[in-house]
C-alpha cells in the first residue's frame, strides 16, 4: 500500500492489542495486533470513515465474505474474523504475513525460474479454487501476493472480486496486469481475464518489471493500455527461461481471451510441464471444491493435482467456524467447473485389467502410479521415471473367486468320471511338496545332487553399510567475481557419473529449490545485502545423495 496520506488512528478493538501500522491506502489501513486469545500477532484491514459509502461498505463486507470461504486453502491468506468497531468502521482480522510481498521483492532483483514455477503453480491453484466457488479475483498482482512465516505465497485483496456470471468494471483494476478486455468500451471479465493476470504475474517475477513496461520510455497508465492492446508480448531475453516456458506465458496472456488456457488449473498444469522438463521438484496443485464431500480427497495426475472439499468459516462469528455457504452442501453438481462428487478410494484389489462378468466397469478406480526410485532425490532420476505408470484396478470389498463348472441339462444320466488322474495328480503334488521341504529339487533328484558351492571368506565376509554413503562436497567457499560470487568446491572421492545440485540461499528462501549442475563451481547474484550463500548436494548413481553442505562468503 502506498503512503500519501496520513493514517487514521487505529481502532479500540476488544481482545486485540494495537502493535504498529504495516501500511496505508486508498480504501483502507492495515495495522499489526496481537490478539490475546488464542495469542498471536495479525493483521487488521479497517475501512475508513471518510470512504465509508453503502457501496464501498457493501465491498468490504463482499471480500469478508469471500475471504472467509476460500481462506482454508494454503495460497490464500487466512481470515480469522470481521466486525465493526466501536467507532463504526468495519475491519477484517487476518493471517499476518511478516515477510515482504513479491512486488518488494521482483523490485530488489528478478526471480529464479524455480522459485518462478513453485510461485506461480500454488497461486494458479488458489485462483483456481476461488473460480470453482464461482468468484473471480479481477486483481491479480505482485503486490496482492504475500509471503507466510512458511515461506508460502498468500493470494488476498479480494476487494474488487465478483462472482463469475457479473459483469466487470474497469475501476480500481492494476493496468499492468489487466488484460486487454478490461479497456474496452465495456468492459468485461471472466476466468481467462485471471489467467491473463496470473500469466502477467509470472512474467514479471522473472523479468522483474511488469509485461509491457519499456525501460526508458514512459510507462503512463495510457502508454500502458496501448501496448497492452497492441503489443505482443515481448520475450523475456532470459538464457535459462526455456522456450517452453516463453510459450506458456505467451498463450496465459494471448489478446483474444478465447486463445488462452481455458482455466487456472491448465495453466498450472503448464508450468508443471516445464517443472518437469528442468528436472526440477513439481509443485501440487491444490485445489478446494465444495462440491466435493470434505471427507474425499481426489488425486489427478499421479498425485501432482489434489481435490479436497471446501471447509469455509463464518465471518460474523468469534471466534470464526462452520460452513458459510449453503452450495457447499445443496448446489448442484453440474456447475461449469465444477467436480462432480466422488467415491472414497476403495479398498479391495483384483489383477490389472480384470472387471467381473455382469459388474458395472465405472465401479472400479484406474489409479496411474509413476515408478521413481525409493527415496531418490535425483532430478535425472525422477524425469527419467516420469512416464512409467501403473495401472491398479481396484473394486470394494471384492474377491475373485472360480465359478463352479456349469452341468447342463441332460448330463445327470452321463457315466461318472474316472478319479485315476486325480490321484495320480494328488501323488504328484505331494512327491512335489516333500522335495520342497527337504530343500531338493525335482530335477536334483533325477540327475543326481549338485556340488555345493564352497563357502570362501570373501563371500561370507559381511558388506560395509558405509561404503554406500555418499560423501559431502568439501571447501565449498564463495569468492567475488564478475557477475557475482563465483562458488567452488571439491569432491572428496570423485566417481564417474558424479553431478551436483545447488541452491541460493536467501531470507525469503532458506531451504532453497535445488538445481541440478555438473561442474565444480557455479556464479551467482551477489546478495546485496549481506553474505551470499548457497547449499550443494553431491548425487551419485542410483539416486543417491549426500547431506547438503551450506557455503558463504567471507
Amino acid at each position: 500500500m502506498s503512503a500519501k496520506r496520513a493514517p487514521m488512528a487505529p481502532p479500540d478493538l476488544p481482545g486485540f492489542t494495537y502493535v504498529d501500522l504495516l501500511g496505508s491506502g486508498g480504501f483502507a489501513d492495515v495495522y499489526l495486533y496481537e490478539q490475546q486469545l488464542p495469542k498471536r500477532r495479525v493483521a487488521v484491514k479497517v475501512l475508513l470513515t471518510d470512504r465509508m459509502s453503502s457501496g464501498s461498505v457493501e465491498e468490504f463486507t463482499a471480500e469478508a465474505n469471500v475471504m472467509a470461504m476460500l481462506s482454508t486453502h494454503p495460497a490464500i491468506v487466512t481470515i480469522y474474523q470481521a466486525g465493526v468497531a466501536r467507532d463504526g468502521r468495519p475491519y477484517l482480522v487476518m493471517e499476518y504475513c511478516p515477510k515482504p510481498n513479491l512486488q518488494v521483492r521482483y523490485r530488489r532483483e528478478p526471480f529464479s525460474i524455480a522459485e518462478s514455477l513453485r510461485v506461480g503453480v500454488q497461486v494458479a491453484a488458489a485462483v483456481e479454487t476461488a473460480h470453482r466457488a464461482g468468484v473471480l479475483h479481477r486483481d491479480i498482482k505482485p503486490a496482492n501476493i504475500l509471503v507466510t512465516e512458511y515461506n508460502r505465497p498468500a493470494l488476498t485483496d479480494f476487494g474488487i472480486a465478483s462472482t463469475t456470471g457479473a459483469a466487470a468494471e474497469s475501476a480500481g483494476l492494476s493496468i499492468p496486469w489487466s488484460p486487454p478486455e478490461s479497456f474496452a468500451d465495456v468492459p468485461r471479465s471472466d476466468p481467462r481475464s485471471d489467467v491473463y493476470a496470473l500469466g502477467a504475474t509470472v512474467y514479471t517475477l522473472l523479468a522483474g518489471h511488469s509485461p509491457f513496461e519499456v525501460a526508458g520510455q514512459r510507462n503512463n497508465a495510457a502508454e500502458l493500455i496501448h501496448r497492452i492492446e497492441t503489443m505482443p508480448l515481448p520475450p523475456l531475453g532470459r538464457a535459462d527461461v526455456p522456450a517452453t516456458l516463453q510459450r506458456a506465458l505467451d498463450r496465459a496472456m494471448a489478446k483474444p481471451s478465447a486463445d488462452r488456457y481455458e482455466s487456472a488449473l491448465a495453466f498450472a498444469r503448464a508450468l508443471q510441464t516445464v517443472q518437469i522438463e528442468l528436472s526440477h521438484s513439481v509443485t501440487a496443485i491444490d485445489i478446494l471444491d465444495d462440491h466435493v464431500p470434505e471427507d474425499v480427497e481426489q488425486d489427478e495426475d499421479d498425485g501432482l493435482t489434489r481435490v479436497r472439499g471446501v471447509v469455509s468459516i463464518n465471518p460474523e462469528t468469534n471466534p470464526a467456524a462452520g460452513l458459510t455457504r449453503p452450495s457447499a452442501q445443496t448446489a448442484p453438481s453440474g456447475r461449469a467447473g465444477a467436480f462432480a462428487p466422488t467415491a472414497p478410494p476403495a479398498t479391495g484389489t483384483v489383477p490389472s485389467g480384470f472387471v467381473p462378468a455382469g459388474s458395472d466397469p465405472a465401479e472400479f478406480e484406474t489409479v496411474l502410479r509413476g515408478a521413481p526410485a525409493p527415496h531418490t532425490t535425483d532430478p535425472w532420476a525422477m524425469a527419467a521415471t516420469d512416464a512409467v505408470d501403473q495401472t491398479v484396478i481396484r473394486a470394494p470389498g471384492f474377491v475373485a473367486e472360480a465359478p463352479p463348472a456349469p452341468v447342463e441339462a441332460g448330463d445327470s444320466g452321463a457315466a461318472p468320471r474316472r478319479r485315476t488322474g486325480l490321484w495320480i495328480g494328488i501323488g504328484v503334488a505331494a512327491f512335489v511338496v516333500v522335495a520342497v521341504i527337504v530343500g531338493v529339487s525335482l530335477p536334483g533328484m533325477l540327475a543326481g545332487t549338485p556340488e555345493r558351492t564352497p563357502v570362501t571368506e570373501e563371500s561370507s565376509r559381511p558388506q560395509d553399510p558405509v561404503a554406500a554413503v555418499v560423501p559431502e562436497p568439501e571447501n565449498v567457499v564463495g569468492t567475488p567475481a564478475e557477475g557475482g560470487v563465483r562458488f567452488t568446491w571439491t569432491n572428496p572421492d570423485p566417481q564417474e557419473g558424479d553431478r551436483y545440485l545447488y541452491g541460493v540461499v536467501t531470507l525469503a528462501e532458506p531451504e532453497p529449490s535445488l538445481e541440478p549442475i555438473t561442474d565444480t563451481e557455479i556464479v551467482v547474484p551477489a546478495n546485496p545485502g549481506g553474505q551470499t550463500c548457497i547449499d550443494v548436494v553431491l548425487v551419485r548413481d542410483a539416486g543417491r545423495s549426500s547431506d547438503a553442505v551450506r557455503g558463504c562468503t567471507p
